[in-house]
């Protein structure tokens, strides 16, 4: 995802500096325009006014924050955090930026691999107001819809119940495909049913999880690219957190992160999380 979004700002004329744990994700950008590739994390703050992290977790965000930005970011400078992380871990975080007289915003991503290519993602925002209209015109860049969803750790309660849902959908996507197919029917004469129908939802329409159906999406091919199943994994295991925290029943989230666990444990937890078809169909 972060190839494309940084696509989107070289395209919109930002300036930018560049850092990942694995270089050869930088590779594809390296003597472009606007562009400079840091050698560590401290290097893309130091002149930066918007600083954007995308990180697999809490303790990496944690980490990054602590050694590498908090240290060397100059004052007024605007982080923006798209990780998906645990709510406290981004409110102590928010907390530590503005005492050191820095700005912090949780700003997740929804919308995958296609969302980022075409740059339709939704952002959910969590932070002060005037943060939110600083970075809307960032944001914009890559994304079709920016929301505001109140004080910081919000943007990530939105995500972490988007995602809930969006983990227990595949699944009953993957469900009705295989069971259809296996019945006999015609796998593309099922889908158009289904979304013309009360089953119709983002699953099935936009990222069918049966490969075939829809190009360009992960299950057309072998489930590489994409949301890895460990991190659906990671988004379920936040939900169930908060809901034990608060005592809240998510009996299909439950199920739903026991399910990709045996994906995980299966060796395809870095594959798609629309594995579940594959899954099921293998079985």
């Amino acid at each position: 995802m972060g190839k494309h979004m940084v696509t989107h700002l070289i395209a919109a004329n930002h300036y930018l500096t560049l850092f990942d744990v694995n270089s050869q994700a930088l590779n594809r950008f390296n003597g472009q325009k606007r562009v400079k590739i840091a050698s560590n994390p401290a290097m893309t703050v130091e002149d930066s006014k918007f600083v954007i992290l995308m990180l697999p977790n809490g303790r990496i965000v944690r980490d990054v924050c602590q050694s590498f930005i908090f240290p060397f970011a100059q004052p007024d400078t605007l982080i923006i955090d798209s990780s998906t992380i645990d709510v406290d871990t981004s409110k102590q975080m928010a907390k530590l930026a503005q005492n050191k007289q820095l700005r912090f915003v949780d700003a997740p991503v929804s919308g995958g691999v296609v969302g980022a290519q075409n740059g339709t993602l939704t952002f959910m925002v969590g932070g002060e107001k005037d943060d939110f209209q600083c970075v809307v015109p960032i944001l914009q860049k890559m994304g079709k819809h920016i929301v505001h969803t109140g004080p910081n750790g919000n943007g990530l309660v939105a995500k972490i119940c988007n995602n809930l849902l969006s983990g227990i959908s595949m699944i009953g996507t993957s469900e009705a495909m295989n069971l259809g197919i296996k019945l006999g029917l015609d796998k593309m004469v099922l889908a158009k049913l289904i979304n013309s129908s009360t089953g119709q939802c983002w699953a099935s329409q936009t990222y069918n999880p049966c490969p075939g159906i829809i190009p360009n999406v992960p299950s057309s091919n072998d489930y590489q690219d994409g949301f890895a199943s460990e991190l659906m994994t990671k988004d379920l295991l936040l939900a169930l957190d908060l809901a034990k925290e608060l005592q809240i029943p998510i009996p299909l989230g439950e199920q739903a992160a026991d399910f990709y666990r045996q994906i995980c444990s299966s060796g395809l937890g870095k594959r798609d999380f629309s594995v579940t078809f594959k899954y099921l169909n293998e079985k």
